[in-house]
Formats: C-alpha cells, structure tokens, sequence
C-alpha cells in the first residue's frame, strides 16, 4: 500500500476553489437554465439580451409592438458521448416566446430559434465533433481611466477618458497652452471642441452655470482695505465697464489687485462680484476665455457642425444628437461594471443611482471626470496605473456569448419593424411573432462565434493538466482586446496587483508572452468580473480564521503578512517585526499594524506551476519552462503516483473531470471499461467515463 508523508509546515486554511468553477459559473449565469422564467435575472445573459431588445414597435406607433416572454431550452439531441463519436455538436434546442399586440388583440406563439451549445461538466463544448474551450479574455475595464502623455516640448498633458462598454469614448485633455479638450470617440479624435462647450451642450448654457460647481462667488466691498495674498486668486466675475465713459475698467476672470480695487471704488462700484479659484488656481477660466460658445445652442450647433459636417444644423437636431450618443441605452451602454468604477471613482455613490447605464441627465458624470482632470493637474491626485488588475477585468465565456449574441438579435430589430411596415394583411393572411423573428438570428451568430472568435478553441488534450490549465487560461488579445504586434513590454510584465490573482511564472515564451497568462490557485472572479484574491483578518495582532477574499484596488488599503509567517500556538505573531506587503512596498513591520494574512504560500502560483516539486528552488525561468513542459507530458498508460508530490495532484486530477467521481458514498455495484455504477440509499446511479474510447 502506498503512503504519503507530508513534510509541510503549514496547515491549509481554506482549499482552492473549484478550479473549472471560472467556465461552468460563468455559462450558468448566462443561459439559467436551471431556473423557472420568472426567477431569470434580468440584468445578466441571455435574459438581459432579450429584455434589452424588446419589446420592438412598429414605425408607425401603436400599429404592432412585439414583446417578448420566455425562453425555453430543451433536452440536448446528442449526449457528449454521441456528439463526439458522430461529429455531432452536444446542443439543447432553444425556443422563445413572443406576444405580438395588434391594437385590442394579443397572440402568443412560441418560436424555434435554432440550438445553443451547451458546456459539459468538465467546462467545454462539443462543437462539430471536437472539444472546444471558451478561452476568458483580460481586457480594459469600462469606467473612468486619467493618463498622462509626454509633449514634444517636455510638458507633460494629462487627460481624463469615460469609457462605456459600448458606445462613444468621451476624452477630455489639456494642451500646451492649458486649455482643456473634448475629443469624442478614438476614431474621430481630430474633431475635438473646448470642454466648456461641450458643459454649455449638455445644459451648463451660461459661465455662471459652468463655474459653479467648481469655484464660490463671492461680493467684495471696494472701501475695504484686503492683503495681497487674499486678492492673488480672486478674478471679477464679470466684464465691469463704466457707466458714464463706457470704457472697460476690467476684463472678465481678470486678476484682481489692490490699485484695481481703488479703482473700482473711484468709478462708483461699492461692490463686485469675485469668483475664488484658489482649489485649481483658475485652470478653468483659460478654457472659458477661449471658448467660442457663449449659449447652450451656440454649442449644440458647434457641436453638430464638428460631428456631422455637411448637414445643417438646427437645436432640436443637435440635442437629438448628444441624447443619441449619450443618453440613450441601445447606443450607449456604460454597463454595471463601468457605472460601479464610475460611482466609486468619482464619488458619486447616493447620488448617480448604481443601476443607470448611460450618463446622468445632470451632467455630474462630466462635471467630476473635469474636477479629477483639474485634480491631477494641480498635483492633488495622481495618473492611473493601466496595467494594474484594479483597471483591468475578466471577461468570461457567458459574457462573450453575450456579446455576441446582443449582435444577433440588434440586427433583426430593424427586419422586425420593416416586416411589421410592409405587411399586408389582405394579402398575407394574420401577423404572427414567427413570420417576424428570424429564427436564424440567434444561433448564426453563436455558431460563427465558436467556429471563427479567437477566443473559441481547440481543447488541449495532451494530459489532463493541459486541459484544466486550458479552461484557467487568461488572454489579452481577442476581439477589443490588444494585439501582440501593438502590445509593449509593459502590459506584459508582472504586475504587483498580479499577487495570488494572476500568475508571475506560467505564460508562452514565444511572442504571445505575457498577454497569455493563468489564473491563481485560490483566485475567483466576482460578479463584476474583477479577480479577488483570499486573505485571513488578523484582529489585534492575532491571525483569525476568517477568509475575505479582496479586489486588487481593495488590497491596496491594507498591511498584509505572508503566508509563511511565523506565528505561537495562539495565532499571534512570533517575531518583534513581521515581513509584509502594502501597496506596492514588500516592507517589515510591528505585528500590531498587521491588518490581513495570505492564506497559502501557494496563492501567488497557477496549477500548473504548483505541481512543481520545490518550486522556490527553481530559477523563474526554468520554472515557466517546467509549467509549460508538464502540459506536454504523454500520460502513462498506466497511472502511477509520483515519489515527490506538492499536494495538488489530487485536486488537479479530481477538477480536470478525467476522473470518474461518486456524486454521493455508497458501494460500487459494477465496474466495466466504460462505466461504473454505485449504489446510492438503495437506488443506481450511473457515472460515465466518455474518454473510455480514445486518450
């Protein structure tokens, strides 16, 4: 009998999740299968797609509106097992129900839409009689990103960019000069206007409007006497011209000084009327001088002028415009991922609620992504880090699906509407939602994503660790994402916020390095996509048992230990000082400013690197050779244990589903070459090993 002794020091806190949980989750979020229609989320996948979309209303109003009801997702027409002897695709048939509303009457017809793929237990799909793998891509989260660029002449230009998941970029930038830019969507970045037009278009019509939520008013009284540091950042609200003479005695946003006071005071003004702009020391008021719009239509025409040149612009034509590029949710979509960064950002929680998806109708979005522009410039906040884990998120398989699916069935609403306008029910006969769906549009798409995305592939067999580091695979490129031509060396370092979230040690070594990476061993992706990392609370100096698992940015505020820490039989620290990591500093500290702990030294390391007998020994880059060499090991024809294990052999074999696994304890009834059966209180349950044929 074989017997494992373990050498290891430390005693698990918590066990690695399960390691295929990123793809299986991810898919049940998007299909919800599983759930009755009327406990479907409708913020998330399929489910959310369809609720986007519908309900769909003819050109001519009230004539026809569509509405959608269900979906429906039948029993798969092959097994895995059939699929992948007959060339097959391992896929549910997908219905949907529609109520066409024609003026008092409403009929209700269920609509075949073509199949859905659907994931095995092991995380993959048989498509066309071979395994594939959704591969999850790392890509810019959408929110609010600041940057900072070098001018030619060495002044640095810092700039401020909202990012939606879909729709137009909006960039606001300082030149040379300090004036500050809008330019809208990367692709028309040369048709750009002053940022105070655009506030004036988005309803700040006057200076007055645009000022205020930035700088205070304030009334001075000429007769009294103010020192000089007082007046340096004070500038007259106003043109203030005489009234006899009607010279201009001073400019608007003028500096004030004490002979201008005097000034004043001789010319019969007892008062004036003063903006404060010490909090940016008046960056604003150079963009406000130049700007050439001085009332919200000015802007909406320049605007109009700039975006679309050529047609004549009227207000109603321009307003149409900002509403269709900003405010109206099939073009605009910020998604809940970017509204969160949003909100949390520009401090915007309790007021923005957390569920809009486009701007906010008050403009505060442009008014705060402004201050944090004037911020950075006056040095009071710094530029974001684009490569830290906080500003970059996941995008798993059901979301990409989704992705592609929204595609779908955006482009059958137009056909939807025009057969609803061309019909003729005297020659047709009755509309019903079947003549108006295109049952193709939903699957087309899905089978030209699987057969063509970058990001579908082909499973990679070699051994059962290949496949499970296959499934755990983390790419940069892909639709949206970067390409390896473009990609500096930057993005493809490691990052401090890849600590226990992304691994520092398996990744390709030829030209895809580092933009193809893996996921951790305890790392788990949250609802909003971001890779959080566990940690145990350490209370007064005492390590607790208690796991929260963090986001890169919500590291970031706390002092943490090493895993290997030493620590008394009471769980206190051992030592007088304590090595630690706080932000991106590895420092030693008194064991009282202790605020979290790692869980596992394994933390920081992949599967496939953790397999890797006394891998602390190794050189970084023998070991990524190592990582990447195990995946490419022929399996043994007959399984044997290895002498030297790292205790992650049997989790890796248990998640990679080559095992054949009891769902429950019981007694083996039957054992044969391709199944095996247990008893389960008295009943069969039967577990199938697919692979039984070949490999």
């Amino acid at each position: 009998m074989f017997q494992r002794h373990v050498f290891g020091k430390l005693k698990p806190v918590i066990q690695p999740p399960n390691l295929i949980e990123i793809q299986t989750r991810s898919y049940q979020d998007f299909l919800q299968a599983e759930l009755p229609p009327a406990k479907r989320d409708s913020s998330k996948g399929l489910q959310a797609i369809f609720r986007e979309v519908f309900p769909i209303e003819s050109f001519e109003p009230g004539k026809y509106v569509l509405e959608f009801v269900k979906y429906t997702l039948g029993e798969p027409k092959l097994s895995v097992v059939e699929a992948l002897a007959s060339g097959g695709t391992h896929a549910a048939p997908f219905h949907a129900t529609f109520t066409l509303k024609e003026g008092e009457e409403v009929r209700e017809e269920e609509v075949y839409m073509g199949e859905i793929p659907l994931m095995t237990e092991d995380g993959s799909f048989v498509v066309n009689g071979a395994e594939r793998v959704i591969v999850s891509q790392l890509h810019r989260s959408p929110g609010v990103c600041t940057e900072s660029a070098l001018h030619a002449n060495g002044q640095t230009l810092y700039s401020v960019r909202l990012i939606p998941d879909r729709g137009s970029w909006i960039e606001i930038q300082f030149d040379t000069s300090d004036v500050m830019w809008v330019y809208m969507d990367r692709r028309r970045r040369r048709r750009k206007f002053h940022a105070t037009t655009f506030l004036r278009a988005l309803g700040f019509g006057t200076d007055e409007a645009i000022l205020k939520p930035f700088y205070t008013f304030k009334t001075l009284d000429t007769g009294a006497s103010y020192r000089a540091e007082e007046l340096e950042w004070y500038r007259f609200k106003d043109d203030v011209i005489d009234v006899d003479s009607q010279a201009v005695l001073a400019r608007r946003y003028e500096p004030l000084s004490e002979a201008l006071l005097k000034q004043m005071a001789q010319a019969g003004f007892p008062r004036i009327d003063v903006v404060d702009v010490a909090w940016d020391e008046g960056l604003l008021l150079k963009t406000l001088l130049v700007d050439p719009t001085r009332t919200e239509e000015e802007a909406l025409n320049d605007i109009y002028h700039r975006l679309r040149p050529g047609d004549p612009a009227t207000a109603s034509n321009a307003k149409q415009l900002i509403k269709r590029l900003f405010f109206d949710p099939r073009r605009y979509d910020l998604g809940r991922v970017g509204r969160h960064k949003i909100n949390l950002k520009l401090k915007l929680e309790g007021k923005v609620p957390s569920d809009l998806r486009v701007l906010h109708e008050s403009g505060i979005d442009v008014i705060e992504s402004i201050r944090l522009l004037l911020d950075i410039k006056s040095g009071r906040e710094g530029v974001d880090d684009i490569d830290h884990l906080g500003n970059r998120r996941i995008r798993t398989a059901g979301e990409l699906l989704e992705n592609q699916c929204r595609i779908g069935l955006s482009r059958t609403e137009r056909l939807i509407r025009e057969r609803m306008s061309v019909f003729d029910a005297g020659t047709n006969g009755t509309l019903s939602p079947s003549r108006l769906v295109n049952s193709k549009s939903l699957a087309a798409v899905v089978q030209d994503f699987f057969g063509r995305s970058q990001l579908s592939q082909f499973m990679d067999q070699t051994n059962p660790l290949s496949g499970l580091a296959h499934k755990r695979r983390l790419s940069a490129l892909g639709p949206g994402g970067l390409s390896r031509e473009r990609a500096g060396f930057e993005v493809r370092d490691v990052h401090s916020s890849h600590y226990g979230r992304i691994c520092p040690i398996e990744t390709p070594e030829g030209p895809n390095i580092g933009l193809i990476s893996s996921l951790g061993l305890y790392a788990r992706i949250n609802d909003f996509g971001f890779i959080e990392s566990p940690y145990r609370r350490v209370v007064g100096g005492k390590v607790t048992d208690e796991v929260v698992y963090m986001t890169a940015d919500q590291e970031e505020q706390y002092v943490i230990a090493q895993a290997n820490s030493e620590l008394n039989p009471d769980n206190s620290f051992a030592t007088a000082s304590v090595h630690a990591r706080f932000q991106t500093d590895f420092v030693e500290v008194d064991p009282a400013k202790i605020q979290f702990m790692d869980v596992s030294p394994m933390q920081v390391i992949s599967i496939a690197a953790g397999l890797i007998p006394f891998l602390e020994h190794d050189d970084a880059n023998r070991a990524l050779m190592g990582a990447n060499m195990m995946r490419q090991a022929v399996p043994l024809l007959v399984p044997d244990h290895p002498y030297v294990a790292t205790g992650l052999e049997q989790r890796a074999a248990a998640d990679s589903c080559v095992t054949v696994q009891a769902r429950a304890d019981g007694i083996v009834a039957y054992v044969s070459a391709t199944e095996v059966i247990v008893t389960e209180n008295g009943k069969l349950g039967t577990g199938r090993n697919r692979r039984g044929g070949r490999g």
